[in-house]
């Protein structure tokens, strides 16, 4: 494992310069351009509520990348828990990155959208909401194979590869969802509705199998001392239910929140009938 450790225990923070200094980056870039866009000369226009509640949702997902990534969660994963490690994959993958999304918006994101632009037309027909969902699944999917898991947890290249891929492709899959610059190929009604529930029924299926396993399946966790008194089995069945339910939350949450988009732009829609009948 890179970085400092402060103790012998697995209830340590683990320090990682690269990390620390990505995020810290990260902050400072999203300040620069928030203050551009709303307190510069020449503002595209007067922050909002939205607006502040959107860089609190940014700040949410660097806060949450550091827990993952420097926390004890991150010892724990490593040295004894399953649970922990999975608790880690989720929070890198999947509630991070949505929360990063939610923090970007399109004036904020205006300087960016030529580039982002090019790279979308230079990737030409992989840039595209399926090859988004099959690279979600398939990266979580993979890096659970035992042979993956533990080439990760043996290797700290293989670890560095597994956290990066995990993030890339979530941010890829949450893009045309959340669509901080919308993209050429946009999902609308059903089929932005079955593009969310395929990837997380496809991953609940990983955590059931996870969950009901009557193996350990991974080396690492049957030879780890016993923590919080959970056999190898129980930590990874709790592990599976703690990815299910994951998946199911956020399923259920992204639901709730494309209902109140379709209803709002119904309305929307309503409103501007009545204005043209007027």
């Amino acid at each position: 494992m890179t970085g400092t450790v402060l103790a012998g225990t697995p209830y340590v923070w683990s320090f990682r310069p690269g990390v620390t200094a990505a995020l810290a980056i990260a902050a400072g870039t999203y300040a620069w351009r928030f203050r551009q866009a709303f307190a510069g000369e020449q503002p595209a226009r007067t922050a909002r509520f939205g607006d502040h509640a959107r860089a609190i949702a940014f700040a949410c997902g660097l806060v949450l990348m550091f827990l993952a990534l420097s926390s004890p969660i991150d010892t724990l994963g490593e040295e004894r828990l399953f649970t922990a490690h999975m608790a880690q994959h989720l929070l890198i993958a999947d509630i991070a990155p949505i929360l990063l999304l939610v923090g970007l918006s399109r004036v904020l994101m205006r300087p960016a959208v030529r580039r982002l632009q090019g790279v979308e037309r230079a990737l030409g027909p992989v840039a595209q909401p399926l090859t988004a969902l099959l690279l979600f699944v398939g990266v979580l999917s993979i890096w659970h194979i035992p042979a993956m898991y533990e080439l990760a947890l043996d290797n700290d290249w293989g670890h560095a590869i597994e956290h990066a891929s995990f993030f890339a492709a979530g941010l890829a899959f949450w893009w045309y969802v959340i669509e901080p610059v919308p993209p050429r190929h946009r999902l609308e009604g059903g089929a932005l509705v079955a593009y969310v529930a395929g990837a997380k029924v496809m991953l609940s299926v990983l955590g059931v199998i996870l969950a009901f396993s009557p193996d350990a399946l991974y080396d690492t966790y049957e030879r780890a001392p016993r923590t919080w008194g959970l056999s190898p089995v129980s930590d990874l069945n709790i592990g599976g239910l703690l990815m299910m339910t994951e998946q199911s939350v956020v399923l259920l949450i992204t639901f709730a929140v494309l209902l109140s988009r379709l209803l709002d732009r119904s309305e929307r829609a309503q409103l501007r009938r009545e204005r043209l009948e007027t």
